[in-house]
């Protein structure tokens, strides 16, 4: 779930993906660095975003339960297949629906792009990241002023793409959470859905002794692939997981 308002995403200094073409596309408070094997198509994005939102919006004013509830909803059967997968999403990670919004958004414009003819897409709302691959990668690991997990990367193979790595924090940005986690990671072949069990996740790891029983509800939630939970100098993980140093 999202408060209103916006900070700078100072960690967008450090993101480079070498041989892909770069963008960063703004419509309100959707922020989105864009990478691809193909220049990127602004217009094209923007146009997208402003679709989804509107979509996610419009259906806002025939139910705000879907903005405000922190509990899963059940939507219409004629509501926009976005809104559908952030419901779907909300209900297997037990949260409300908007704690998926961020990945939702990632998720269905980065297979835009993919069906516009891009091999390799990265997709980063604000620490949810769509991907599809075709050579090996790294994901880095931002946790703020404590910074002991800066070196530690994710290892993404092309055979493990599309895929959907999500990041909810205690300690840092504006989402609106209960825990007090510096980071928990989630992976999942969505984003719409490791966004919506990243905040679950994270809501659960109220304290250190808190990791370890979130690190295995995270393993419980169906379409979770794996799950990291980073508190302090402590690190759990759950699932298939490869890592750089």
């Amino acid at each position: 779930m999202k408060k209103a308002g916006y900070q700078r995403r100072s960690y967008r200094e450090h993101l480079f993906a070498k041989g892909l073409y770069s963008a960063q596309v703004v419509y309100r408070e959707t922020d989105l660095q864009i990478f691809s094997d193909k220049p990127p198509d602004v217009d094209f994005c923007e146009k997208r975003i402003i679709l989804y939102r509107a979509q996610i919006e419009k259906y806002i004013t025939r139910d705000n339960k879907f903005l405000t509830s922190l509990k899963p909803v059940p939507v219409e059967i004629s509501a926009p297949l976005i809104v559908k997968r952030m419901a779907r999403s909300a209900e297997l990670a037990n949260v409300g629906p908007m704690a998926a919004v961020a990945g939702a958004i990632a998720d269905f414009l980065g297979r835009d792009l993919l069906r516009r003819g891009s091999r390799e897409v990265i997709v980063e709302n604000g620490g949810d990241i769509f991907l599809k691959l075709s050579k090996t990668r790294k994901i880095g690991f931002y946790t703020g002023a404590r910074g002991a997990w800066r070196s530690l990367a994710l290892k993404i193979r092309p055979q493990d793409t599309p895929l959907g790595i999500c990041t909810s924090s205690g300690t840092i940005g504006h989402s609106l959470s209960f825990g007090a986690a510096d980071s928990v990671t989630i992976l999942s072949s969505s984003a719409c859905l490791a966004d919506a069990a990243a905040t679950a996740v994270c809501n659960r790891t109220v304290s250190l002794q808190e990791a370890e029983g979130a690190i295995d509800f995270a393993g419980s939630i169906k379409g979770v692939s794996a799950a990291i939970v980073i508190f302090g100098k402590r690190m759990f993980c759950w699932g298939r997981l490869e890592f750089f140093r």
